[in-house]
């Protein structure tokens, strides 16, 4: 029989979820949760944009969701901030349905969320069921992939991993959120107020230093613009010479006074090429490079997905990519 998904928040990825599992003979998508009006009532398939009708509509309310489609699974994608999705996780787990999720903070909550994690982890225990924050970055890229490659390696001295994306192939949301036609000024401003940053290179550089077993004196985090030398324009907006085309960020985990972890990100209008790569320096050294980049929308939907079989499968509790059993592509 195919896993039954419920699909709670009906966002870009969460649409590109319900795609992917319509799409895959092993999943079936079951029910749909989402707050927004203009979608509550409509066919899943419609709203997600699957080419079909599913035959589900989407409902506003997940109690009443979850009792019309007796689902097997839960796929949360509703917000990057723990402390928001804090009450869905909780009233899912008390239906006793596990989760995926793509909430940024939950990929791998330390800091300030490692007492929201100690909760949701308590709650996942007396469901029986077992939760898990993934996706493309963090949870794949910038932190399980580079980890993997360690495995052969005999010594690891110090690790680099780059991302870069031209974000013109990227969803307007996404333009948005790395500050994309704002001014220097602006850019500082939403930094500060947390709205322009990508979510998860401090718990990424953390995973790969629990990983090694490496105690870090201090994690930083450092945003910077990259202001555009010229004009440049994607399907959704229009940046002049002069003003901020996107972002430059670095997660850094320092040894002794040395950076030994090094998570570089940019994601701009324009960049000439858009790449995944890995620097292992150790013994052996390791080099690494996905040419054209793992798509970020395409990768964290299917992420998620192929988690999921791996959820079901797992003890309970909070998981995180670091020790769940290694995904991989699942059909059915």
């Amino acid at each position: 029989m195919p896993i039954r998904v419920l699909h709670v928040g009906l966002g870009p990825i969460g649409c590109g979820i319900v795609r992917q599992v319509a799409a895959r003979k092993g999943f079936k998508p079951v029910g749909g949760v989402d707050i927004d009006p203009g979608k509550v009532g409509r066919d899943l398939g419609e709203v997600a944009g699957t080419g079909r009708g599913l035959g589900v509509k989407v409902s506003a309310h997940v109690e009443k969701a979850i009792k019309a489609s007796k689902p097997d699974v839960a796929v949360l994608c509703t917000s990057s901030s723990l402390k928001t999705v804090m009450p869905q996780i909780e009233l899912l787990l008390k239906a006793k349905l596990p989760i995926v999720s793509t909430t940024e903070e939950l990929a791998y909550p330390v800091g300030a969320n490692a007492r929201l994690a100690k909760r949701i982890h308590q709650a996942a225990l007396k469901a029986k069921k077992a939760v898990l924050g993934t996706g493309v970055n963090p949870g794949f890229t910038m932190d399980a992939l580079p980890i993997m490659l360690t495995a052969a390696c005999e010594r690891v001295e110090a690790i680099r991993v780059e991302r870069v994306q031209d974000a013109r192939i990227r969803r307007l949301p996404f333009q948005r959120k790395i500050g994309a036609g704002l001014s220097r000024d602006e850019f500082e401003a939403r930094v500060q107020q947390g709205s322009v940053r990508h979510v998860g290179l401090a718990e990424s550089v953390r995973m790969i230093a629990d990983a090694f077993g490496w105690k870090l004196d201090k994690v930083t985090d450092v945003i910077a613009p990259r202001i555009a030398q010229a004009p440049v324009a994607s399907e959704f907006l229009s940046v002049a010479a002069g003003r901020v085309c996107g972002i430059v960020q670095d997660g850094t985990g320092y040894r002794d006074g040395t950076p030994v972890i090094v998570l570089h990100m940019e994601a701009y209008l324009g960049a000439p090429e858009t790449y995944d790569a890995v620097k292992i320096t150790g013994s052996p050294a390791l080099q690494m490079k996905v040419a054209g980049g793992v798509h970020g929308d395409i990768a964290t939907a299917a992420i998620a997905v192929n988690s999921i079989p791996k959820v079901l499968k797992a003890t309970p509790g909070l998981h995180t990519m670091r020790d769940l059993e290694l995904p991989s592509f699942y059909g059915g």
